[in-house]
């Protein structure tokens, strides 16, 4: 692969920069994947970016009330809530090959003993949330911050929780007990991977910045891929005391291939996934999905 510096040229190289906003969760692979735009390694001219770190359902519901940002991370079960006024871009999501949010806890328990308990979830708008209900509306969830989940199931507080995130990689090393895989499920269900997260921008900033700005995150994608080690030991600053080998595992399940381009079948698995929450009444707004290229 090429090793050159991608570079965008604006029509407005001697005007004064446009600010735009960006928003993402404080994790390892978002981080990867937005290490060429945030060290100014992948340059815009004309364009200047801010970034703002936060964790998905606070941002989640920021796109739902105030279209707060310009481009902002979302879950996809949050997608409805705000589709008039964002559209998907067609790069930068995160998809579950087989593997995503699952459910852990303190002792071994059966699908069955899940109807008895109540389980930690990280937010009513997160993806893993919506692929719970859809597995089974019967299940009582509360919510507490995702990377406080694990803690108060260690300490007592609850059985189980749903987690997301580095914690699917480090549960075991706790003592916990996986009691389902929802990626897992999903596909033995569909045949599809899960759509977990992807990226939202303004529909009111217009076909001509949508385009420049979906080439720089897919630049700033793929020169992170062109540059691994050092995109690597970027992110690992986010990536909550996992080790590099964790860290570098975590990335490539949720920064690869897909993340350039869903391909048709990941397009399908996101309205395979918001048409089945809203045929079961868990989303109450028929999903309109639509990408920007």
């Amino acid at each position: 692969m090429s090793t050159q510096q991608p570079e965008i040229v604006s029509q407005n190289i001697n005007a004064t920069p446009l600010e735009v906003t960006i928003a993402h969760s404080p994790d390892s692979d978002d981080a990867f994947m937005f290490y060429g735009l945030a060290t100014s390694k992948v340059r815009v001219p004309g364009y200047k970016f801010t970034h703002t770190l936060c964790d998905i359902e606070t941002l989640n519901r920021r796109a739902r009330e105030e279209a707060f940002y310009d481009v902002t991370a979302i879950s996809f079960h949050a997608y409805p809530y705000v589709q008039g006024n964002y559209t998907l871009m067609g790069c930068g999501g995160s998809v579950g090959e087989g593997y995503g949010p699952m459910i852990v806890s303190n002792r071994k328990l059966t699908l069955d003993d899940l109807r008895h308990i109540r389980v930690a979830v990280p937010g009513t708008l997160t993806t893993a949330y919506l692929a719970l209900k859809i597995f089974n509306p019967e299940i009582n969830t509360v919510t507490v911050p995702f990377d406080r989940i694990i803690p108060e199931i260690l300490a007592g507080s609850y059985e189980a929780g749903l987690i997301i995130h580095e914690g699917q990689l480090t549960y075991s090393s706790s003592g916990l007990y996986r009691v389902i895989d929802l990626g897992v499920w999903w596909r033995e269900t569909t045949g599809l991977v899960l759509p977990l997260g992807g990226n939202a921008i303004r529909r009111s900033m217009g076909a001509q910045k949508h385009a420049i700005l979906s080439k720089a995150l897919r630049d700033s994608i793929r020169y992170a891929m062109d540059h691994r080690d050092e995109a690597l030991e970027y992110a690992l600053q986010f990536a909550r005391d996992l080790d590099p080998t964790l860290a570098g595992r975590f990335v490539s399940m949720y920064v690869n291939e897909r993340t350039l381009d869903y391909g048709a079948d990941g397009r399908q698995a996101i309205r395979k996934l918001l048409d089945t929450g809203h045929e079961r009444g868990i989303i109450p707004i028929a999903p309109a999905v639509d990408f920007v290229d």
